[in-house]
């Protein structure tokens, strides 16, 4: 009775600390979103949304699914891309897309990791990367399913540099 009742609580515990890594993660998520959005941010608000970013990643990685993985890896990017620091931009960028491959995932996160590298080509200067990324994001963007989505994401797509 007492090795049943440990189990339990074991159980109980790690049940817990899932919900507690999906919440952080999700948390996260969100913050960076509102830095990304901040006109005026500062020195530490640019940190604070490199570590949120990459906190928001790990908590995924503990509890996610290869899509919330891809979706981390490709803010992870964006947040780079803004801050004008094309290496992790690029790096963050190739890890979505592979990620996507790798799980047969397509849709809007399959036109996003190619938009993700197509941002951090422009940014590193590499204009052939760019347009080669451009159109492959492009091309998946078209057949994103929901309107909405498929909307949302040419708008996006169009602000590449």
């Amino acid at each position: 009775m007492q090795r049943e009742r440990e189990i339990t609580i074991m159980d109980m515990t790690q049940t817990n600390l899932q919900i507690d890594h999906r919440k952080i993660a999700i948390d996260l998520f969100n913050f960076v979103w509102t830095l990304l959005d901040k006109p005026d941010r500062t020195v530490e608000d640019n940190d604070q949304m490199i570590h949120a970013a990459h906190a928001s990643r790990y908590h995924w990685s503990q509890v996610g699914t290869a899509v919330n993985l891809a979706r981390g890896e490709w803010q992870v990017s964006r947040v780079y891309a803004v801050l004008n620091r094309p290496e992790p931009a690029q790096y963050h960028a190739r890890r979505c897309l592979d990620i996507c491959l790798e799980n047969q995932i397509g849709d809007f996160d399959l036109a996003y990791a190619y938009e993700a590298l197509a941002r951090a080509s422009a940014i590193a200067g590499q204009p052939g990367e760019c347009d080669r990324y451009l159109a492959l994001a492009r091309e998946s963007g078209e057949k994103i399913a929901e309107k909405e989505d498929r909307d949302i994401f040419l708008n996006d797509l169009a602000t590449v540099p």
